[in-house]
C-alpha cells in the first residue's frame, strides 16, 4: 500500500482535496477576521442593541458544536457542500475570532485613545489608524492558532459530501480495506495536515519575534 500512495494518480488524489481543504480554510479565515472584527468592535465602542447581539451570538455559537453548524449550513440552506462548510466555518469561526480581537482592543492604553480624542479625531479616524493596527499586532500569536484550528475543523464538512482532504481519505479507503491500507492512508492524510498546520506555527513564531524585536 505505501507504494500504491507513491504513485502520481493517488498522490494528486489527496493533493485535490488539500486544495479544497485550503479554498474551506482561506475563505472561512478571511470571513471570520472580518465579521469577528465587526463583532469585536460592537464591545469595544458599547454599541448598545448590536453589543448584546453579539454577546448572545458568541454565546450561543461558542456552545454549540461545530459539527453540528455544519450540518446545518448544508441541510437547511440551498449552498453546495463546499460553500456551506464555508458558511458554517466563518459562523462558527466568527465568534471565537471575536473573543480574540475584543482581547486585542482591551489590550490597547487608553491614553492613547484619549489622546487621539483631543486632537478631535473621530471614533473611525482612531478605530482605523490607532486601534486596528495595534490590536491585530498583539493577537498575532493566537490568531494564528486559531487559523490552526480552522484547518484542522475543516475536517468536519467531510460529513456532508465534501471531498477535502479527509474526504479523499475516505475514498480511498473504500478501495484499500486492510488494516495497513488504512493506516498508510490515514498516515498520509494526517501528514499533510501535520504539514501544513506546523507551517503556520514556525510562520507565527517568526512573526511574533519579529514584532518583539521591533518593540525594543
Amino acid at each position: 500500500m505505501i507504494s500504491a500512495l507513491l504513485d502520481y494518480s493517488l498522490i494528486s488524489f489527496l493533493l485535490d482535496g488539500l486544495a479544497v481543504t485550503l479554498k474551506i480554510s482561506f475563505f472561512s479565515i478571511i470571513f471570520s477576521v472580518i465579521f469577528g472584527t465587526l463583532i469585536g468592535l460592537t464591545f469595544y465602542l458599547k454599541i448598545p442593541v448590536l453589543k448584546h447581539l453579539s454577546i448572545l451570538y458568541v454565546d450561543i455559537v461558542r456552545n454549540v458544536p461545530c459539527l453540528l453548524l455544519v450540518l446545518t449550513a448544508r441541510f437547511m440552506t440551498p449552498l453546495p457542500p463546499t460553500y456551506s462548510g464555508i458558511l458554517a466555518m466563518t459562523i462558527f469561526t466568527s465568534a471565537i475570532m471575536s473573543e480574540i480581537i475584543r482581547g486585542g482592543f482591551n489590550s490597547l492604553p487608553k491614553g492613547q485613545i484619549e489622546a487621539a480624542q483631543s486632537q478631535g479625531m473621530s471614533t473611525l479616524q482612531i478605530v482605523w489608524h490607532i486601534v486596528l493596527p495595534q490590536a491585530y499586532r498583539n493577537i498575532i500569536p493566537p490568531m494564528m492558532s486559531q487559523f490552526t484550528t480552522v484547518i484542522k475543523d475543516s475536517a468536519f464538512v467531510w460529513a456532508v459530501g465534501t471531498e477535502e482532504l479527509t474526504g479523499k481519505g475516505m475514498i480511498l479507503i473504500g478501495k484499500y480495506s486492510s488494516t495497513a491500507q488504512v493506516f498508510a492512508i490515514f498516515g498520509a492524510v494526517a501528514i499533510l495536515y501535520f504539514l501544513l498546520n506546523y507551517s503556520l506555527s514556525v510562520l507565527a513564531r517568526w512573526q511574533h519575534n519579529r514584532m518583539s524585536v521591533r518593540s525594543y
